[in-house]
């Protein structure tokens, strides 16, 4: 089960005025974009995009580092939507390590078994791998190269023993959606990459 755009955007808006911040702009690109490589892909267009814009749900409560996939998870779960509650947990994952979040664990012992078990019996769908695309060449000032973005979350967060192995995941993930797409995806958004990358 999927929500309405409507109703997507209502549960963001609500959950920004939880925890302002630009993270809700962030996902409002995301979602834009994830839509917008979708039906390039004959992917679900609707699908893609309310993935995209709840994908940080969990922020909603306050400032969290990798508590916020497990927040987000549980309150989507509690909606009946299980689907994009997965991608909640997933976008931050793309190589299903717990180490790899840019960030701090600053979860229970309880929240991080759950996630390392969700990790390690989860089967990614294209929907997983458009958002943790999505995410990591999406600012909230707009679609981006994925260097720009990179950097960004670097100098945010630091780096560690994985940088390489989630620097390179990024890559990876592009060069997947290259191949399906059949084109440089970075070609959807050229103007807008130029703008926001090089501003």
């Amino acid at each position: 089960m999927l929500p309405t755009k409507e109703y997507a955007d209502q549960l963001l808006a609500w959950a920004h005025e939880c925890n302002p911040g630009p993270w809700a702009e962030h996902s409002r690109v995301v979602a834009r974009a994830a839509e917008a490589i979708a039906e390039r892909c004959r992917l679900d267009t609707h699908r893609a995009y309310v993935s995209g814009l709840l994908h940080d749900i969990g922020r909603y409560e306050g400032v969290r580092d990798m508590h916020h996939v497990y927040a987000g998870y549980e309150l989507l779960k509690s909606k009946g939507y299980d689907g994009i509650a997965c991608v909640c947990m997933s976008h931050s994952f793309p190589c299903q390590d717990i180490g790899e979040l840019f960030g701090v664990n600053d979860c229970s012992p309880e929240e991080t078994d759950f996630i390392m078990s969700f990790l390690s019996n989860a089967a990614y769908s294209e929907y997983d791998k458009l958002i943790q695309l999505c995410d990591a060449m999406c600012a909230a000032e707009g679609v981006c190269l994925i260097e720009v973005r990179l950097m960004d979350v670097i100098r945010r967060y630091g780096t560690d023993g994985l940088t390489l192995n989630k620097i390179d995941s990024k890559f990876e993930l592009k060069a997947h959606f290259d191949n399906l797409c059949g084109m440089n995806i970075y070609d959807l958004f050229y103007d807008e990459i130029r703008d926001v990358s090089f501003r």
